[in-house]
């Protein structure tokens, strides 16, 4: 569950973006920066990120705020799951990153799967989507929509990438350390159990 602090934060930049995006009045468009820098205020007390990065990755969108898209691929070879290792921390997740405004979920996924691992791959079927704060306990300062996408796995070649250090294949019973902000093992057991059936009921919320 996400911490109060950062519920509260989170709520008061969301109402500050609606705010500035719709306020009409130059007294309540001050108003609504003030509500905004003191929700960067917050973060900065109880995280000890810097205030410009919290700015650049919380405080710095306009318009009426929307939940983020983070876009993971599910894909097998031989029963074990393609997982890449991460150069950020040097932990273990699935192909996977942020949705590009002008891409589509299997899009997102054929793209990651790519620069990631070095994999093509032809998406399949959705399989989960998880609120992030409902299955993390990493501390997001914004609402996130996990998406798990099930793809079949056309070949596999790594090369060297600015985001990760390398790229293999593991059976349930011996995944390698996972970096926890990315996805957990409740999910990638699921990715294994969905695996199995031909017909599987996407998994949400």
């Amino acid at each position: 569950m996400k911490e109060k602090w950062l519920e509260w934060a989170s709520r008061l930049q969301s109402i500050a973006q609606a705010g500035i995006e719709f306020g009409e009045n130059q007294y309540d468009l001050d108003r609504y920066q003030q509500i905004r820098a003191l929700s960067v205020e917050i973060l900065n007390e109880y995280t000890g990120i810097s205030h410009e990065k919290i700015r650049d990755l919380f405080a710095s969108e306009t318009g009426y705020q929307t939940p983020k898209v983070d876009v993971r691929a599910s894909v097998f070879k031989d029963n074990r799951i393609l997982m890449v290792r991460e150069k950020i921390d040097g932990a273990w997740s699935l192909p996977g990153g942020w949705a590009d405004v002008t891409t589509s979920v299997s899009e997102s996924a054929v793209r990651e799967c790519l620069e990631e691992a070095g994999a093509r791959v032809g998406p399949k079927r959705v399989i989960i989507i998880h609120q992030a704060d409902k299955h993390y306990d990493f501390p997001y300062p914004h609402t996130i929509y996990k998406i798990f996408v099930e793809c079949d796995l056309i070949e596999s070649n790594f090369s060297d990438n600015t985001e990760t250090l390398e790229a293999g294949f593991f059976p349930i019973d011996s995944l390698p350390p996972l970096s926890n902000e990315r996805n957990t093992r409740e999910q990638i057991e699921i990715c294994f159990e969905a695996k199995k059936h031909e017909l599987f009921e996407t998994v949400f919320d």
